[in-house]
């Protein structure tokens, strides 16, 4: 789902791969269902977009699990 950053009620916290060089900045922000909110940390008050919280577990686990390494 796709949604306006502003219109969640979440407590945004930025990626620890991001930095104050301008480079890639994601935040996220977990909702009170489990969902995870993601946005550019650049344009706080732009789009967001909501990963249901069982597709966002299933993302996490490919990530620690190396399917996303170049």
């Amino acid at each position: 789902m796709h949604t306006r950053a502003d219109d969640l009620q979440v407590n945004w916290f930025r990626s620890s791969y991001s930095n104050d060089q301008g480079g890639a900045c994601v935040e996220g922000g977990r909702m009170p269902n489990g969902s995870m909110a993601v946005r550019d940390s650049k344009i706080p008050h732009g789009a967001a977009f909501v990963v249901p919280a069982d597709s966002w577990a299933q993302f996490i686990a490919s990530v620690n699990n190396g399917h996303f390494s170049a």
